[in-house]
């Protein structure tokens, strides 16, 4: 018998139509969800392909380097420090750029083909922390052997001033890979890229809460975000970030992902840069190449991902440290390291890298470096060409001068804040730039800029400002060209230190018949006729114009524009420093005395190279001699004299002992330039908005310069400085009893002074005849009356022209010993003398005073 069934007469046909209308919308929900899937994943597929079609995540960028390190027996070294040195400039990481092999107390240094030195190896041997032998490959002895140039910072490269150093997987340390994933995302290896079960959580915790907040995102959904997203929180972006989730997790494998994820994620802040990548970080926060950082360091920068500015190490050490700690605690857990090792590294503490950017990264140096490419190159796309720039700086120079900068302007703000005393509330504290050169190569070994890069970036080494004081020697330097001629400037013989120049108060009527009468930093200090050498020693304005009124205003501008500073104009006030110039144009003026005549104009960029090591171009630096030796020795002599008893003589109360030449300057702001054997440097203080320091340059600026010589001095190639010199042919150094303006003698063993003169041009008459004169009562009266001496000074030497200009620069061999201190008394003014006093001779003060620095 056949049986029947009957569908839709089941006991409860409501339910089974409400079972068949569910499923009809689950299945429309489902079609609509996969159409809407499908229309997403196609948009944001397009989107990634865009982007993955422009060329790679991360372009190559231009990397910046500093100059060769020199080694030399004598210097303070050990092989463990030049293999460190090493190290950090990639040796031993990759084999194209170079390796080396330490033994003990002696290294072996073998150059790749991509390095950026010759490819002579050589073994540096060292004892007792100091390095003995130098030999080459062959065996041959090297006086000095140069390594490879360190990694200053890549160009930043964007307008948002993003840097960071590119890192493979296989740089990456596995603890810092544990690390992430213990704290980021435990199963990042095993998810297909989103974690479902956290986010599904996560989004019922913020459909709760009313807004977007919890971080459920896997690595892959940080990368997607990074990379294509807005920052912002939405709904629709979190679609879009699932969507490039899967096109990532589809397009790469595991590896490639973290590394991505390595360069891009940001870590924080320095300066005005913003830091991504472990690679960055790791020479951020450490000075570190990734691939040298310990558990502790690598459990610190894994803990700043959720939220760098919080977790800053500099500002918030104590958050920093615990974060640290908990990632550490999430690395036991799973399983990465031990309970004891995490133990271990609690208990080390932070050791961070100086906080400030300028020390390690010379921001404002790496500015000029790209500003001269592009204007040599005509690459105005510089940071993305890949290119190796290979640069003048000194690591160990610059961060001496970024730590004496600071240190210095605190004391020159406590100077501001005292003449501030009435009313503290707007106080305009000034700004700073230093550079420092060598001064007989012009290379810019340090340059700071400015108080602060990240809160200004404007380049106070490149500001003209008027130079004020420390244009003098170039007055002192035209009047020494005259001798050379045996041109006399006051029909008194040649110019010597020892030439009478009139500091009385005086007017120097310009040629329009305008009226000048300039006065001295202190008023009636020196009244009368005062010696050169007194006049630049104290500064003095009066007399120094006059000088230059002998000597002619347009022979004083011709030089000074020869030395570079070019803005300077045949005028009374140009002898006292009235026109610009940038403190960079001043330090290259002052080459030419430290350097036998020869102007060097300052350089930073040396060479530039494609990524494989080949020259792009090289830069030779510019050298023109542009005064006569003898002149440039004997304008040093009295830079000396200005270091041992003038105005920058506080400098050796500072600490600074070494033989050296300097000056200070006032005009508006404070000035002090000065040098040693091997370093030069220049000091500038002054305010943005030009309103008038106020400070001289003997307060302000020279204990700033003492700050950074001092510093310098204790780094090992600069640690050997000697006496200037070599006197050139052709001139004589003597020593010079001050009261009395002769020869020093065993009467007068005190108040004696090395004095420079052209051979022949000094006194003639020793202290000890002081009050003798060898011309007779008529002779005296007839030069009284005429104003011609009967007995007439002695005649210059014959002596050469200025010789041609050299396109090299001029080296000066040192000598092996120091030369004679001076006595701390400054030489005293000259006072008028009555007639009888002028016939008869007499009337000289026996006894000097001591005079504060201008």
């Amino acid at each position: 018998m056949p049986v029947k069934v009957k569908l839709g007469t089941s006991k409860h046909p409501l339910l089974w139509q409400l079972a068949r209308i569910a499923l009809v919308l689950v299945v429309l929900v489902a079609a609509i969800g996969a159409s809407i899937f499908g229309y997403y994943y196609h948009e944001y597929r397009g989107l990634v392909q865009e982007r993955l079609a422009k060329g790679p995540l991360f372009a190559p960028v231009s990397q910046v380097y500093a100059a060769p390190q020199e080694i030399r027996p004598g210097q303070k070294l050990t092989a463990d420090s030049i293999a460190a040195s090493l190290r950090r400039a990639g040796y031993n990481g990759n084999p194209q750029l170079g390796s080396y092999d330490l033994r003990g107390n002696s290294i072996l240094i073998k150059p790749g083909p991509q390095s950026y030195l010759a490819m002579d190896g050589a073994t540096i041997t060292t004892e007792d922390g100091e390095v003995r032998t130098i030999t080459a490959e062959n065996g041959a002895p090297l006086a000095a052997y140069k390594i490879e140039p360190q990694l200053i910072t890549a160009l930043s490269e964007d307008k948002n001033r993003t840097k960071r150093r590119l890192v493979t997987y296989n740089q990456i340390p596995p603890q810092l890979v544990q690390a992430v994933l213990a704290i980021e995302d435990r199963r990042f290896f095993e998810h297909s890229g989103i974690n479902y079960v956290r986010t599904a959580k996560c989004a019922v915790e913020d459909l709760l809460a009313h807004h977007l907040s919890c971080g459920g995102s896997t690595l892959t959904q940080q990368l997607a975000r990074g990379f294509f997203l807005s920052p912002e929180k939405t709904y629709t972006r979190k679609i879009a970030e699932v969507m490039i989730t899967f096109q990532l997790e589809d397009r790469f494998n595991k590896e490639q992902i973290f590394t991505m994820y390595a360069n891009e994620i940001n870590l924080g802040q320095r300066g005005s840069f913003a830091i991504n990548g472990f690679g960055e970080a790791a020479h951020a926060y450490f000075g570190k190449d990734i691939r040298q950082l310990n558990l502790a360091e690598c459990a610190m920068l894994a803990g700043m991902i959720q939220r760098p500015n919080y977790f800053a190490p500099y500002k918030h050490p104590a958050r920093s440290i615990e974060r640290r700690n908990l990632v550490l605690d999430s690395m036991v857990e799973t399983g990465a390291i031990t309970a004891s090792q995490a133990a271990e590294a609690k208990a080390e503490p932070i050791h961070l890298a100086p906080p400030n950017a300028e020390a390690s990264e010379a921001p404002f140096f790496v500015d000029l470096v790209h500003d001269e490419i592009v204007q040599r190159l005509g690459d105005s796309d510089t940071a993305h060409s890949a290119l190796r720039i290979y640069t003048s700086l000194d690591p160990d120079l610059q961060r001496a001068a970024t730590e004496a900068v600071q240190a210095g302007m605190v004391k020159v703000d406590e100077l501001v804040r005292k003449r501030h005393k009435k009313d503290a509330t707007d106080i305009t504290y000034p700004q700073v730039a230093l550079v420092a050169l060598n001064p007989h190569t012009g290379q810019i070994l340090a340059l700071v800029g400015g108080r602060n890069y990240g809160t200004s970036q404007l380049d106070h080494a490149l500001a003209e400002r008027p130079t004020g004081s420390i244009f003098k020697p170039f007055v002192y330097a035209a009047a020494y060209n005259t001798s050379l001629s045996n041109t006399s400037l006051d029909g008194n013989g040649v110019f010597t230190a020892l030439t009478q120049i009139n500091d009385d108060a005086q007017d120097f009527s310009t040629t329009n018949g305008d009226t000048y009468t300039p006065k001295n930093m202190v008023r009636g200090e020196y009244p009368g006729m005062v010696t050169a050498i007194t006049a630049l020693t104290h500064s003095l304005n009066i007399a120094t114009i006059a000088l230059a009124q002998q000597v002619g205003y347009a022979n004083v501008a011709n030089l000074a524009r020869s030395a570079g500073i070019v803005n300077a104009r045949p005028t009374p006030s140009m002898a006292i420093g009235t026109y610009n110039a940038t403190p960079i144009e001043m330090a290259g003026a002052y080459t030419v005395f430290a350097n036998n005549g020869v102007h060097l104009k300052p350089w930073a960029l040396a060479s530039v190279r494609n990524p494989q090591g080949d020259i792009v171009a090289d830069f030779a630096p510019e050298a023109k001699q542009i005064v006569d030796p003898r002149v440039a020795f004997l304008t040093q002599s009295l830079l000396e004299n200005v270091m041992a008893h003038g105005t920058g003589a506080g400098v050796r109360l500072l600490g600074f002992t070494a033989p050296a030449a300097g000056k200070t300057g006032t005009e508006h702001d404070a000035w002090f330039v000065g040098y040693t054997s091997n370093l030069l440097c220049l000091i500038w203080i002054g305010n943005d908005d030009y309103t008038d320091i106020k400070l001289q340059g003997a307060n302000a600026a020279a204990p700033l310069w003492a700050e950074f010589m001092n510093r310098a001095i204790k780094i090992p190639q600069y640690s050997d400085m000697k006496a200037l010199g070599p006197a050139p042919d052709g001139i004589e150094v003597l020593q010079v009893n001050q009261p009395t303006s002769l020869l020093a003698d065993d009467t007068c063993p005190t108040d004696n002074i090395p004095i420079a003169f052209l051979v022949g041009t000094g006194p003639q008459t020793t202290c000890s005849h002081m009050g003798e004169n060898t011309q007779s009562l008529g002779s005296r009266i007839f030069s009284f009356f005429t104003g011609k001496g009967a007995n007439p000074p002695a005649p210059a030497p014959n002596v050469p022209q200025t010789p041609a200009p050299s396109n090299q620069p001029s080296q000066i061999t040192q000598p092996g010993q120091q030369q004679p201190q001076a006595a701390p008394a400054p030489p005293p003014p000259t006072k008028h003398r009555n007639i009888f006093q002028k016939l008869f001779g007499g009337g000289k003060d026996k006894s000097t005073s001591d005079q504060n620095p201008q």
